[in-house]
């Protein structure tokens, strides 16, 4: 393979590259899964298929790499699940929403973002576009308005710089507030300029993410944040019972000294 290619080939199992991700493709043998609540000998045979894994970086793609992965992505069938690990600062709004289109055209239900480790701008726009959201107790989510340019003739430029606000502006409110990721309020503040950061617990409470991933094994958001509340309730009784043995060896060193005194 010339070493000054783009991209690299499924056949040497190095995933298919453009400048800024990069996808695997993993087969996914049948099994029997258990169904929760129901008896022991119900369970639900998963089908046979393939699990289209995507890194997700910067979305600022300058070279023709992206449209392999967009192509291979088209050949998905009904079964195929699609997974997008995001490690973005964010970039190109446009090229995140080819990757939204990808999900509604073509993968709707099937798709799980991970954050991995973070996902700002439009990074963060794009982990909210999964159905299972994943996350790390470290990973971070920052939202913000879009930074837009315009150059032109006087009539044009204006005329482009409104139809984007109401375009993205649209797009933004139907990824975060008709989900309930953020309020009403919240979205105003944001196109006036606010950044909204966020961490694990934050996102949990939001419903922002549905799992998080601790000592390997995958919970939900909601048994995370009752093991949070479950450790700070440990923590405050250890504290307590430190403080009162530190009170009690106060106590008894001042007795000694007040009989040592007599």
């Amino acid at each position: 393979m010339d070493k000054n290619a783009n991209m690299f080939s499924l056949e040497e199992k190095k995933g298919l590259g453009s400048e800024h991700h990069t996808l695997f493709i993993e087969d996914i043998p049948e099994e029997r899964q258990t169904i929760k609540d129901a008896p022991p000998h119900y369970f639900y045979i998963a089908p046979s298929h393939r699990l289209f894994r995507v890194f997700i970086s910067s979305f600022s793609e300058n070279k023709k790499g992206l449209h392999a992965i967009f192509n291979e992505l088209r050949k998905a069938n009904a079964y195929d699940r699609l997974e997008l690990r995001i490690n973005s600062d964010g970039g190109l709004v446009t090229e995140g929403q080819q990757f939204f289109n990808i999900i509604l055209e073509i993968f709707d239900t099937n798709t799980t973002t991970v954050l991995d480790n973070h996902g700002y701008s439009m990074g963060a726009l794009l982990f909210c576009m999964g159905q299972r959201r994943i996350i790390y107790p470290y990973s971070e989510i920052m939202f913000h308005n879009y930074t837009h340019g315009a150059w032109g003739k006087g009539e044009n430029v204006k005329s482009h710089v409104k139809h984007t606000a109401r375009s993205l502006t649209s797009f933004f409110k139907d990824v975060t507030v008709s989900q309930g990721f953020l309020t009403k309020k919240e979205f105003k503040e944001m196109l006036l300029g606010k950044d909204f950061w966020m961490g694990s617990k934050e996102m949990c409470k939001r419903g922002i993410a549905t799992h998080v991933v601790v000592w390997g094994e995958t919970i939900t958001a909601k048994k995370y944040l009752k093991g949070l509340k479950k450790g700070k309730k440990a923590k405050k009784k250890a504290s307590k019972q430190s403080e009162n043995k530190s009170n009690k060896n106060a106590k008894k060193s001042k007795k000694k000294s007040a009989n040592k005194t007599d």
